[in-house]
């Protein structure tokens, strides 16, 4: 079987990560949108945040991603202890994040909550599919932060309880309301009313692994005043 190559060469991204916080154990950084954050297997892909980062930090390792089109707060590991505890804590659903987005049309309640299994959608990759035979659990809740006129849309804040592949975005659609901008997942009425995909990874909550301190790390989101 031959190896599977990415579909698309991504084009550059011009802008740069923001380092929020570093100490000997970890660094937290804002992922600018249009960046990946491992390097795609074809040559053209190389860049991403592990790559960049890795240049001034040869051991940097990523304990999580985000999505291609997704900005906001990452967490990085900058040994493998640290590592392997951070992994532990998103396994065990330790970790609390949460993101921005805005959402086509105005969502009827003023909260709510999404449970819909995910799964590969094999014969389309990279699309995921809601599939209640082979879909993994997949949690999502939500509030509205603000019912926009212009453009026709609604911010919301997601908390997901899971961490599956694309889960903000299909859940979205599943709701009748995608994400604007959003390549894989919305209509053409959605996609085209931005220029990028409006979600934003704004606050991460987790332990320190080496100080057990509870950490609390936000990050604004770009568009909150579109």
């Amino acid at each position: 079987m031959q190896p599977q190559v990415d579909p698309f060469i991504v084009p550059f991204c011009e802008e740069q990560i923001e380092i929020l916080y570093q100490d000997d154990d970890l660094l937290l950084l804002n992922k600018p949108t249009g960046l990946l954050s491992l390097s795609g297997k074809h040559p053209l892909n190389k860049d991403s945040v592990h790559f960049r980062l890795v240049q001034d930090f040869p051991t940097a390792t990523m304990v999580h991603r985000l999505d291609f089109g997704t900005s906001g707060i990452m967490i990085v590991a900058l040994n493998k202890p640290v590592n392997a505890h951070l992994t532990t804590q998103f396994q065990a659903r330790t970790v609390n994040k949460s993101y921005c987005a805005l959402l086509l049309g105005h969502l009827a309640a003023d909260a709510g909550s999404i449970d819909l299994p995910i799964a590969k959608d094999r014969p389309n990759f990279p699309l995921q599919k809601i599939c209640h035979e082979t879909g993994k659990s997949a949690h999502s809740n939500y509030q509205v932060l603000e019912r926009l006129k212009q453009p026709f849309a609604t911010r919301v804040e997601f908390k997901p309880v899971t961490g599956r592949t694309h889960q903000l975005r299909i859940h979205s659609r599943e709701l009748g309301h995608p994400i604007l901008g959003c390549d894989l997942y919305a209509c053409d009425e959605a996609f085209f009313m931005a220029k990028r995909l409006m979600l934003h990874a704004t606050r991460i909550e987790f332990e320190h692994p080496v100080s057990g301190e509870r950490v609390d790390a936000s990050c604004p989101c770009p568009f909150s005043k579109e």
